[in-house]
């Protein structure tokens, strides 16, 4: 599912995936009018590209009725393990009852909002038992601005990667895709440039050829997510190391197919 052969040639390439995390945002009425305009978009079923809509929970059931049959659906977060007394959570096995594919964990907004801040361990152990249950996952790692600038965005990267990395297999690799989202460009309408974006996904590539060897380095798909918009997705598309996009904003809006088409540019290494 994660591989198309290119016209050209025998090597094998990652298939470009856009994922769209609303967040906390919509209303029925307004999903009702989105879909509609998205629904009349061309099919993508034999497309080289896969397309992940992360709704709020409460709203993911409606969506599925209305959505499009070529676009997955993904939750936007998860409990650590099977549920249980655990007031307000939404354990792996009940996503996977409503026959969503896919969970994210990770986004900097768990991870740093005051009034959750997750750890690097609580991230790790979501993931393994979504991916335990069957699951694919939207796993989400990334700086802030003050890392950035002293100089510890790979240490941050790796530092998020180690946690997951210490509590799965290597063929759990199959259905991860990491998510590499500047915590200072996400929801500030600043992109990170693509060169400097190719750069980070390429040390996060080189770290998982150096730990986990090169079919896990090659295959994996690293996606980009901060202020992803129409204006900016062609160029970041045609980056040798970036395989999608998590987009936030812009999957609120009907031009979200634009950033979908960008998988047109992709660079088919």
């Amino acid at each position: 599912i994660f591989f198309r052969r290119h016209e050209m040639g025998k090597q094998p390439r990652r298939t470009f995936i856009v994922g769209g995390n609303w967040k906390c945002n919509g209303t029925k009425a307004s999903i009702e009018a989105l879909v509609a305009e998205w629904n009349k978009g061309a099919d993508l079923s034999n497309a080289d590209v896969e397309v992940v809509i992360a709704p709020p929970a409460v709203y993911c059931d409606y969506t599925r009725s209305v959505l499009r049959a070529d676009f997955q659906m993904m939750v936007q977060n998860v409990w650590v393990g099977k549920g249980g007394a655990y007031t307000g959570e939404m354990s792996a096995d009940m996503v996977c009852d409503f026959g969503f594919g896919w969970a994210m964990t990770g986004h900097s907004e768990r991870r740093s909002l005051p009034a959750l801040r997750e750890s690097d361990e609580t991230i790790a152990e979501k993931t393994k038992y979504c991916l335990e249950k069957g699951l694919s996952v939207m796993f989400c790692i990334g700086e802030t601005l003050q890392e950035r600038e002293s100089g510890q965005c790979d240490a941050v990267n790796q530092r998020q990667l180690k946690a997951l990395q210490s509590v799965i297999m290597k063929r759990d690799w199959a259905r991860i895709v990491v998510a590499y989202e500047p915590v200072w460009a996400i929801g500030t309408g600043v992109s990170c440039p693509p060169e400097k974006a190719q750069e980070t996904h390429k040390s996060i590539r080189d770290y998982l050829r150096s730990t986990e060897g090169d079919q896990v380095a090659d295959s994996v798909r690293i996606v980009y997510g901060g202020s992803v918009s129409p204006a900016n997705c062609e160029a970041l598309s045609k980056c040798p190391d970036i395989d999608g996009f998590l987009v936030g904003g812009a999957s609120l809006k009907p031009d979200f197919l634009k950033v979908i088409d960008s998988y047109k540019l992709a660079n088919t290494q």
